[in-house]
């Protein structure tokens, strides 16, 4: 028990300390204004969005400090998706309402009509947001200026994750607790290998010509999960890509039942951490540092054991403090963990409706 005790110690105090580094790395990062005549396209891909597309239009539209356009691509909606922009557009000459022309063989639907609302944008900077964010009113203007300061050809943040179920709560948390305790931000920041690519494909911004010259989204065209995808394929053509702190920039709520979360997480699980090599090590990781720590607690009378179950914890609570997600959601933490791997485990044992993935009804093939 005390050599078993050695190891969960070790595994939970890794996310331990390295969230404690990332989150003093982030805490120096500096807010910069946008230049002068930076003008910022805000892109809104929309499928069946009429529940949130007003919402998301009218706070890109309340950014201040740098000038904005919004485009909406409607991608085959069946809802009032297209009506409610319309209605806008007509009082905001901002607003701009695009029709997503067919889509083509070979690409996914949301990098399809990323790719066409690029485009059509003017900006200087894309900022591709997903209809369930809601921006503040600086997001537009600190992220195009941080990317202009770093000369970062890629800034992205996760959102403020809004969790009120306990279905969000099993889930959502992961996404987190994930980039906080096991990507080390200062490498990511001093190296522009692949590797340390990532980004949140719900709030993310571009420079133009960076954008263009690794390819965009047409060099992921077949891939779902577009903010770990485009991040690599950035820096794969030499340009710097960066993280920064999101929950003061925008909000997010992804999911409100739990079935729609595992299926959401699910659909590119596969790029991610669902594959031969890579899901056998994080299963180590993630259940030896935040699950066996409090199957062996009631077992075990060594504070090793004890230690790693208070690391875990710990460290859980301190990214939801630093992230102001929802407090209660810590409670659930081992079986958030188990949650996660059962999504990546499903998908990469092709179980039940894990064989087919897709956006917003649109279904391909697992690869």
């Amino acid at each position: 028990m005390t050599v078993l005790g050695l190891i969960l110690l070790v595994l939970a105090g890794f996310p331990a300390g390295l969230a404690i580094v990332n989150l003093a790395v982030l805490g120096r990062t500096p807010r910069v204004p946008a230049r002068e005549r930076t003008l910022v396209s805000v892109l809104i891909p929309a499928r069946n969005e009429a529940a949130n597309i007003g919402p998301c239009v009218e706070a890109a539209l309340a950014s201040r400090g740098v000038d904005i356009e919004v485009l909406v691509m409607d991608d085959g909606s069946t809802d009032a998706t297209a009506a409610i922009v319309r209605a806008i557009a007509s009082r905001d000459p901002r607003v701009r309402l695009l029709d997503a022309p067919p889509l083509t063989e070979g690409w996914t639907g949301k990098v399809h009509a990323c790719h066409h609302l690029s485009k059509h944008a003017r900006g200087t900077h894309f900022l591709f947001v997903d209809a369930d964010v809601r921006l503040t009113p600086h997001a537009a203007n600190l992220l195009a200026g941080h990317a202009q300061a770093t000369g970062a050809g890629l800034v992205s943040a996760v959102p403020r994750q809004v969790m009120k179920t306990p279905g969000e709560w099993l889930t959502v948390p992961t996404i987190n607790l994930l980039l906080l305790g096991y990507l080390p931000m200062s490498l990511m920041r001093a190296s522009i290998h692949p590797g340390f690519g990532a980004a949140c494909g719900q709030l993310m911004l571009v420079e133009r010509e960076a954008y263009r010259e690794s390819g965009g989204h047409a060099g992921i065209r077949s891939l779902i999960h577009d903010g770990i995808q485009l991040a690599r394929q950035f820096r794969r053509n030499g340009f710097i890509t960066d993280l920064v702190p999101g929950d003061r920039l925008a909000s997010c709520r992804m999911y409100t039942r739990f079935a729609d979360a595992w299926n959401g997480f699910a659909k590119n699980a596969h790029e991610g951490m669902a594959k031969p090599v890579a899901l056998p090590v994080w299963t180590v990781l993630l259940l030896g540092g935040h699950v066996l720590p409090f199957v062996f607690l009631p077992f075990s009378s060594t504070w090793l054991v004890v230690g790693a179950a208070l690391l875990s914890l710990a460290t859980r609570a301190m990214v939801t403090v630093a992230t102001r997600e929802n407090p209660l959601s810590v409670l659930f933490h081992p079986f958030t963990i188990l949650a996660s791997l059962a999504i990546q485990w499903s998908v990469l044992l092709r179980i039940g409706r894990t064989r087919r993935t897709g956006w917003k009804g649109r279904l391909y093939p697992v690869g």
